[in-house]
């Protein structure tokens, strides 16, 4: 089928790049060892410290996410130390994967794939164990797979309560930017993140940002590592500068993607997903679907992760809204295949965006012959814009 227009990438990341980012990319290369870069690299890794709300380094890689699970295993931990993580979906088994070739001992709390982390979990675990066995609590903030947050607020408080010193590391890579997320005062000590999803940009870099704790036991890490050295890292990041050639272009885009977020201000930003979440769940109610997270408190604001009626094929059902529509949604991951389609709402997105998202979404339900209720989009057109309601209850007369 011949589409026109633009294509419509609504899956949970990466996201959509706004135009000013692909300008901003669009640039000479610029000699990495020159006064004129040492700027750009000051300024950059300055403004990440406001979105991972720190005063801490924030260290930038060029590499996935992926790059950044393991830089933050390999600065803290030592080999047969144990880590305490929450399974909360594929990407939290992912993070398991990583540790495990570390040769750490994995404590893997079993999950159900629609909860996060629970906090009272933690905090029982941690209680008994009075050796400090136990060096690190890894749980994923927002797993992508499911469309479930966890409380990390509630997580550290756990970890105060049971006065444990573990070390606290949270992945971040599909809520930074985009759900309320503060380092510092929620006793984080390594914050993962991407470039790929809420920061706007395509894929390539990856971030740490450090606690003065997690600086501390890197000293005495004993793992092995260069690359992902924070070390190494932190020396030339005094001046703008790093040890190794940095992803040149988009630091353009990021300086620019950082001040686009700091036009809009973060807790605009936080306000923005959170009413596009709120407004994608009343379409997946009003068509009488089931949303994976099954604990309100928990909805992620950045995607939201729907399951199929019984023997229906997300997969299909996908593939139908692909070819007519020329729309992109997030596919059901491993042992959610088949079973789940996941609608991205994060980054570079408005109202008129998500209300085309959710009309491609509904239209494919007809044409897929899936069972559904009609009426969504309009649940999420009052949903997102409830003075329409007060309106035509003034032209009725009510």
């Amino acid at each position: 089928m011949l589409h026109t227009g633009r294509h419509f990438l609504q899956i949970p990341g990466p996201t959509n790049v706004p135009d000013r980012v692909l300008r901003a990319m669009d640039m000479p290369v610029l000699d990495h060892r020159s006064a004129e870069f040492a700027e750009l690299g000051t300024e950059v890794l300055a403004g990440l410290r406001t979105v991972f709300q720190t005063a801490q380094p924030v260290i930038l890689y060029p590499a996935s996410g992926t790059g950044a699970w393991e830089a933050a295993l390999v600065n803290t931990l030592s080999p047969g130390d144990e880590v305490l993580l929450f399974e909360t979906g594929h990407f939290s088994n992912l993070w398991r994967q990583v540790a495990e070739k570390f040769s750490l001992k994995v404590t893997y709390v079993p999950g159900n794939w629609r909860c996060g982390a629970s906090p009272a979990e933690l905090e029982a675990r941690l209680a008994a164990d009075r050796d400090h066995r136990i060096k690190a609590v890894l749980v994923v903030h927002n797993e992508t797979s499911t469309g479930v947050t966890s409380r990390i607020p509630e997580l550290r408080r756990a970890m105060n309560s049971a006065r444990h010193p573990a070390l606290f590391l949270v992945d971040t890579i599909s809520s930074l930017g985009s759900i309320d997320y503060r380092h510092d005062e929620w006793g984080v000590d390594v914050t993962i993140a991407g470039s790929q999803k809420g920061l706007m940009l395509p894929p390539g870099m990856s971030f740490n940002a450090i606690s003065e704790k997690a600086l501390a036991a890197s000293a005495h890490a004993r793992l092995p590592r260069s690359y992902w050295d924070w070390q190494e890292m932190l020396k030339p990041n005094r001046s703008g500068f790093f040890p190794y050639t940095p992803p040149t272009n988009l630091m353009y885009g990021l300086r620019e993607a950082l001040l686009m977020m700091q036009e809009e201000g973060l807790a605009n930003i936080f306000h923005r997903h959170d009413r596009h979440a709120a407004a994608t769940r009343a379409a997946v109610q009003a068509w009488g679907l089931e949303i994976v997270c099954e604990e309100p408190r928990e909805y992620s604001s950045s995607l939201t992760a729907v399951f199929m009626p019984e023997g229906g094929n997300a997969d299909k059902l996908r593939a139908v809204i692909l070819e007519n529509f020329d729309m992109s949604l997030g596919a059901g991951l491993s042992k959610l295949a088949g079973k789940v389609f996941r609608i991205g709402h994060l980054g570079s997105f408005n109202d008129l965006t998500l209300a085309g998202t959710l009309c491609g979404v509904e239209m494919g339900l007809r044409l897929a012959g899936v069972p559904f209720k009609e009426g969504g989009v309009l649940a999420a057109l009052h949903s997102m814009a409830p003075a329409v309601r007060k309106v035509e209850s003034a032209i009725r007369g009510d």
